[in-house]
């Protein structure tokens, strides 16, 4: 029996190549999520959803893939298929494809921050030569809040900084004997953190999981990372914790997003942004493609899919 999949390619012959090969009994059509759903739409059965469009544009015409079975994400962050779903379709998210980009990111946005070199890429273009003091991130308090597999990735790169690790998940656990603490304990650890990075999902257990009584408990100096959702960072506390200088902040998301050209955040002191590139890098396509030919086979053979986040 063949088994019709949409794939976010230009042509079947492209998705072939990309995936080294399609498996045998799946039909191939590619979807691109510009108004461009193929004829098949009452055949699809899975749907591989096209990176960076959004979820109400990708499934428009849910209710015509009546046959549809199973939605596949490029992304890790899946908050806004969930109420979008058909009865008894499975969301599968990219858990695995972002880790070394978004912990390379968190990194560097921390690394950056700390040793002003947002300030001297800044200071090129008139060729002024400012010697400041700086921090290193070596013998600091890290906080990992949200430890899942970008977690584990971002802790492996951080163990040669000479920082010392606190790792906290909605669960308490033992990881490679190593103590994962739950969220219940934010409150208790915040203010022991130089540096705080965000990698939770977003859930309503976490919006707004950072906010004004979780920023004041934070450490004077201390450093916000966020690479997880702009909504589990309270926008208006944090520019009034950091207009302050009080605290500083590396932000990879933002809420709202894109930011506006006039919001404040842009302008308070000890702020670094990017535009939510966490996971848009060169190690993208090997991974997300890898784990989209993964699934496919899994599809085709009738094994359960992988990272199954969400049932409709």
């Amino acid at each position: 029996m063949t088994r019709r999949v949409w794939l976010p390619f230009g042509s079947p012959k492209d998705a072939a190549d990309a995936l080294g090969g399609i498996p045998d009994g799946i039909a191939v059509d590619c979807f691109r999520g510009a108004g461009d759903e193929p004829a098949s739409i009452g055949e699809v059965e899975l749907l591989v959803a096209p990176y960076l469009v959004p979820a109400a544009r990708v499934l428009e015409r849910r209710a015509e893939m009546t046959n549809l079975k199973a939605v596949l994400l490029q992304l890790a962050g899946y908050e806004d298929y969930v109420p979008l779903l058909p009865p008894g379709v499975q969301l599968c998210n990219a858990a695995g494809v972002h880790d070394t980009s978004t912990a390379e990111l968190a990194m560097a946005l921390a690394l950056a921050n700390l040793r002003h070199i947002d300030q001297y890429a800044r200071n090129m273009p008139s060729g002024t030569w400012q010697a400041d003091w700086s921090e290193s991130l070596a013998d600091k308090n890290v906080l990992i809040v949200g430890y899942g597999r970008i977690g584990h990735a971002l802790e492996r790169r951080l163990e040669p900084f000479e920082v010392r690790i606190a790792r906290m998940a909605q669960t308490a656990r033992v990881v490679d004997g190593r103590e994962v603490h739950s969220i219940a304990a934010l409150h208790d650890l915040l203010p022991y953190a130089d540096v705080v990075f965000l990698l939770t999902p977003l859930t309503p257990a976490t919006h707004h999981l950072i906010g004004p009584f979780e920023l004041a408990l934070m450490r004077d100096g201390a450093l916000l990372v966020n690479t997880a959702r702009g909504k589990v960072v309270d926008t208006n506390a944090l520019v009034e914790h950091a207009a302050s200088g009080r605290i500083r902040a590396s932000l990879d998301v933002t809420d709202p997003e894109p930011l506006p050209p006039d919001h404040p955040l842009w302008r308070c002191p000890g702020v670094l942004i990017s535009p939510h590139r966490g996971g848009a890098s060169t190690a993208f396509t090997p991974r997300t493609n890898a784990l989209m030919s993964a699934q496919l086979q899994a599809f085709a053979d009738g094994r359960p899919l992988a990272n199954v986040v969400a049932i409709g």
